[in-house]
């Protein structure tokens, strides 16, 4: 089959009815490297940013578990998501919503209190859920140059002809 014939007229797959599973373990390790370079960046600037006397070792001594815990809700995250997915055999905005909701619940459980995991999970979970659901972008719908052009542009009103009385 080829590229164009399993592509519909509006560019989305022709056949949505079939599901591809995803990579669990593969998907939550790159994930969760990237969350993890992401948590060293975020622990840099807190090590910058705090008074103390360990120097640059602050962070990893001091500022270090942030690495960790952004890796492992980053882990969680893809991890859930896909299991979801492919347990439901569907890729939809239910997935993200599940993933985010289990990143959400592990940040409360560090802070060592239940009702925060349960509010961080809903809280967490509604906001990647209506991301998911909104189309995965926060620009909206694509919208093409020639699109925003006539957008763009007044439209003067359509003149019509004048009419011509014919006297009979």
């Amino acid at each position: 089959m080829a590229e164009s014939d399993a592509l519909a007229s509006n560019g989305t797959p022709a056949d949505q009815g079939s599901y591809s599973p995803k990579p669990s373990l593969e998907y939550a390790s790159v994930v969760g490297l990237q969350a993890a370079g992401v948590g060293a960046l975020v622990s840099a600037v807190q090590n910058a940013l705090g008074s103390h006397s360990s120097g640059a070792a602050g962070f990893i001594t001091r500022t270090g578990g942030t690495i960790g815990i952004f890796a492992a809700m980053g882990a969680t995250f893809a991890l859930t998501e896909a299991a979801v997915a492919n347990s439901r055999e569907k890729d939809d905005a239910v997935n993200g919503a599940a993933g985010a909701c289990a990143a959400g619940f592990l940040a409360g459980i560090r802070a060592r209190s239940l009702p925060m995991a349960v509010a961080s999970c809903a809280v967490m979970g509604a906001a990647m859920g209506t991301f998911d659901y909104g189309g995965k972008s926060l620009r909206g719908t694509p919208e093409t140059q020639e699109e925003r052009r006539k957008r763009f542009f007044k439209h003067p009103p359509p003149t019509f002809p004048a009419h011509s009385s014919v006297s009979d």
